[in-house]
């Protein structure tokens, strides 16, 4: 038999969209919620928060984090006003008052070369007073008993640095379709036994909503201030972790936090597109990820709608490209049922990672045309 050019395209878009539904299910019984446990003899923590103009959220950050310890954790909540010019410090000020656990620090000027988030991030790490340092942002709410669970993660894990995505609260149609994809380019992509058997900076995966680290090996690393340039935390952090020989993990932070993070189409899309040049957009990772985002998960509807109007639905390259709009969706449903995702956005799956490609063509030619990208009142350099 001989096969037509779109019969080709429709066979290796079908291998493609195999790719990330062989490694997200294999990942799944790797990438667990932590069990719970209640450390020996008690265990410091202190919650670090950066916050800029969060006066809606902040509030519930702190009273979040602050239930989320028990009797058995020393807990500190440092939030850092990073030159806010809203309420942000007012409120976490009234905090203070009621709750001795509570500290508000100012964030002092920020040095030339600094990201703002990073700057903020190294300066609550030098203000805490715990030996386990936990980051979340501003509108990362912990659950009860989240902090025990994210320590005896570490401990188990014998990792320095552990991380793990929340339970992602969508709210518009364009946050439902892209903030999804999240789970879907980190288990589809990312091996995560191999991550755990390797310190490489190559496996190198985290989410910068939540971390917890070994203070001693945060610094011994370099801390934030070894990435402060950087507006990727979530990859970069890890990345220096493992360049200074420690490991690092990750878990199901599902059922330990919960996060929206960000309102509206307009929001999302500028937040997704920030830092995308140092993770799918960067120079060498954008043209593999088109293609295997773009012809795996995309490819197999369009050569089937090609194949129909070409050749009928008898062909073979529309029963390949049939074949293969299955591996993702199924991908996506088994998110809805573990990471509680919308179902809306798994069966509008194509359309997300369309749409996330374009975010990232975005960026890259962006950061071509020497373009600085604006967020939270700063303007950066996209590399």
């Amino acid at each position: 038999m001989i096969l037509t050019p779109i019969t080709w395209l429709a066979l290796v878009a079908l291998l493609l969209s195999l790719l990330p539904f062989l490694m997200f299910f294999k990942n799944l019984k790797d990438y667990l919620p932590p069990p719970e446990w209640r450390p020996v003899g008690g265990t410091g923590v202190s919650v670090l928060i950066p916050a800029r103009d969060e006066e809606g959220a902040i509030g519930e950050a702190i009273a979040a984090a602050l239930a989320a310890g028990n009797d058995a954790i020393d807990l500190e909540v440092v939030v850092l006003d990073d030159h806010s010019t809203d309420q942000t410090a007012r409120i976490v000020r009234e905090w203070s008052v009621r709750d001795s656990r509570v500290r508000l620090k100012e964030a002092p000027e920020l040095p030339p070369g600094w990201c703002g988030k990073q700057h903020a991030c190294w300066v609550l790490a030098n203000r805490a007073r715990h030996g386990l340092l936990l980051w979340i942002d501003a509108d990362v709410r912990l659950e009860p008993g989240s902090i025990s669970r994210l320590a005896g993660f570490l401990d188990r894990s014998g990792a320095a640095l552990v991380s793990g995505v929340p339970r992602q609260i969508t709210g518009t149609l364009v946050e439902q379709l892209l903030i999804p994809l999240i789970h879907f380019v980190l288990l589809g992509f990312l091996p995560i036994d191999r991550m755990r058997k390797s310190v490489s900076p190559a496996y190198a995966s985290g989410c910068g909503q939540l971390f917890l680290a070994r203070r001693d090996a945060y610094f011994a690393a370099g801390g934030h201030e070894a990435i402060r340039a950087t507006l990727h935390d979530g990859i970069n952090l890890p990345k220096a972790f493992r360049r200074a020989g420690l490991a690092t993990d990750l878990c199901d932070a599902t059922p330990l936090a919960r996060c929206r993070m960000y309102h509206g189409a307009g929001q999302t899309w500028k937040g997704l597109a920030k830092n995308a040049t140092e993770g799918l957009a960067s120079n060498g990772m954008i043209l593999p990820a088109t293609l295997l985002l773009g012809l795996g998960q995309v490819g197999p509807w369009v050569v089937m709608v090609v194949a129909l109007m070409r050749e009928g639905n008898g062909s073979l390259a529309f029963a390949l490209g049939w074949l293969g709009t299955f591996p993702g969706l199924l991908v996506r449903l088994a998110g809805v049922k573990r990471f509680g995702q919308p179902v809306v956005g798994a069966l509008l799956h194509p359309v997300g990672v369309l749409l996330l490609l374009v975010i990232q063509w975005q960026a890259r030619v962006m950061a071509w045309m020497g373009i600085r990208f604006a967020w939270r009142g700063r303007s950066y350099t996209q590399t």
